[in-house]
């Protein structure tokens, strides 16, 4: 039976109240994409996902059985960046503490601005959302929606180009360097986004991924569903295979939207 559950999340001020969740009553969403032969990675990736069959079938017992194995590089699909991604000094994916993990989220829809497919989400579309929502509180992770998880797995028009090994001519929104500063300001959690990557595509020096690397702040990219989300209320779960040393992993991210 279900019970309900009181999700306590770390956050830097004591004064920010905890949710209680009851699912009975709340809707789980999948933020990811499965994995697959037409998972995406960056395009200079030198592989992307295999599943090969070790064993599939019928046993002398008379049982099915079946195993595989799995290999994949740490960023493609729906994944997490750690901080040592983009900093010497950052955590790597097994030390991030689960409280970066699990944590109340708000999304910033600017999916009226993505028709410029090359857009960043600034200081000012922050600025907005606390306007209307509040001000983003410590600990929260900070999801940006752009609409592009409609394009998946469609390589050209997610990426903007789809040019084997050549990653110079990609186009797709992300966050500007800006809006990171201040959302690590606000001492966020992580930042997500429904893109191939927090930098928009042309970028070249990746300074959004430094700016929130540089404070510890993960990001989460390739979400999905981020339109079943609201703007504010949902808690999300971004668990990654704990891999010591590792710059990210693939990512299991679900978010839970309590009943309105």
């Amino acid at each position: 039976m279900w019970k309900s559950l009181l999700l306590l999340v770390s956050v830097a001020t004591p004064a920010v109240a905890q949710p209680t969740i009851d699912l009975r009553t709340a809707t789980l969403v999948d933020l990811t994409h499965p994995f697959d032969a037409t998972t995406l990675y960056w395009p200079t990736s030198p592989s992307a996902f295999e599943l090969t069959t070790l064993a599939a079938g019928p046993t002398p017992g008379g049982y099915y059985y079946s195993s595989y194995k799995v290999c994949t590089p740490e960023h493609g699909g729906t994944h997490l960046d750690a901080p040592v991604h983009f900093s010497e000094k950052g955590r790597d994916t097994a030390a991030m503490p689960l409280a970066q993990l699990i944590a109340p989220a708000v999304v910033i829809d600017v999916t009226t601005k993505t028709s410029d497919p090359v857009y960043r989400v600034s200081r000012a579309d922050v600025e907005a959302f606390e306007a209307a929502h509040g001000r983003i509180a410590p600990g929260t992770i900070v999801l940006v929606r752009t609409g592009w998880s409609r394009l998946w797995p469609d390589r050209k028009a997610y990426l903007g180009d789809d040019t084997p090994g050549d990653a110079s001519k990609l186009r797709f929104p992300g966050y500007g360097e800006d809006a990171v500063r201040l959302l690590v300001e606000r001492r966020v959690a992580l930042l997500g986004i429904d893109t191939a990557s927090i930098d928009y595509g042309p970028s070249k020096d990746f300074l959004a991924h430094r700016a929130g690397a540089a404070a510890n702040v993960g990001n989460l990219e390739n979400l999905t569903n981020l339109d079943r989300l609201p703007p504010t209320g949902a808690i999300v779960i971004a668990l990654p295979m704990r891999i010591a040393g590792g710059s990210g992993g693939p990512l299991r991210a679900v978010a839970i939207v309590p009943a309105q």
